[in-house]
């Protein structure tokens, strides 16, 4: 039995340089965006609402795009932007996808509802400049966001819905209740109601849904066991499923493979099928 839910979710003291992750990513991501906006393929802080934080960029391959592949962010709700993450485009736009990747309002400015329905925004803006399929990837609480976008009450419409082939969260978080009992819940304001609301693990997924559950091994049980919560429980409602424990991988590299066209997770983002029995 979990003890001390603040330690369950701690990823920080649990990594080694942990300290340096954060400026590694925002370097790689700045020279990602100079290459790309050197070679005309790159639109920065396209605006999708009114906010200040609702803008998203987006990334072209060469050529026509097979089709519009979304990156959402993590950080809790209440951390980081868009430009930490550029690099992690990389593997997607090499196979051929236009990638996007919003910013959004960071808690407690904004509920983690309101974030949802912000992220959905965001998609529909990206799907309006980028014809085709689209796949939805998210870390940590951006997976919550992306698997938000997959419920049968998420703020997609209809028309994006039919679109939306694939999903991937990445170390994601898919019930919310738990964060009640951390201290973050002062600036997640998290109460009882939206947090089962919230919760893509106590929605339904959209029908003919793939569902791709990502975690490094090495992770927090926490994140283990919500990655496994979701894949297991999505399963019984008609979702195709694959779940992964990615060998040696904690939370903070466990998005470095995104960059990588090769990858297995690129594969199983943008590739072929994701689904297993």
């Amino acid at each position: 039995m979990i003890q001390d839910w603040d330690d369950a979710y701690a990823n920080s003291p649990r990594i080694p340089g942990a300290a340096d992750y954060p400026p590694k990513w925002a370097r790689d991501a700045a020279g990602f965006r100079q290459a790309m906006t050197g070679s005309d393929r790159a639109e920065l802080d396209i605006p999708y609402g009114a906010g200040p934080r609702d803008r998203l960029d987006l990334f072209r391959p060469v050529g026509a795009a097979k089709g519009l592949a979304v990156f959402v962010h993590g950080g809790y709700w209440m951390a980081f932007d868009k430009s930490s993450w550029s690099h992690l485009a990389a593997g997607a736009v090499a196979r051929g996808w236009a990638v996007a990747m919003p910013s959004y309002t960071l808690c407690p400015e904004a509920r983690i509802s309101e974030i949802t329905r912000q992220v959905g925004k965001a998609v529909a803006a990206a799907a309006d400049r980028i014809a085709g399929p689209i796949r939805l990837a998210g870390h940590s609480a951006g997976g919550h966001l992306v698997t938000r976008m997959a419920c049968t009450d998420g703020p997609m419409p209809e028309p994006l819905r039919a679109r939306l082939a694939r999903v991937a969260s990445i170390s994601g978080l898919h019930d919310l209740r738990p964060l009640m009992r951390t201290r973050m819940n002062a600036t997640l304001r998290l109460d009882a109601a939206e947090a089962e609301a919230e919760s893509a693990a106590l929605r339904e997924p959209l029908p003919g849904l793939d569902l791709l559950c990502w975690v490094g091994a090495d992770e927090r049980p926490e994140f283990r066991r919500q990655n496994a919560l979701l894949a297991n429980i999505w399963a019984g409602l008609g979702a195709r499923r694959a779940a992964v424990a990615a060998a040696g991988r904690h939370h903070f590299d466990v998005i470095a493979d995104l960059s990588d066209p090769d990858s297995p997770l690129v594969e199983a983002w943008v590739g072929g099928s994701a689904a297993s029995a």
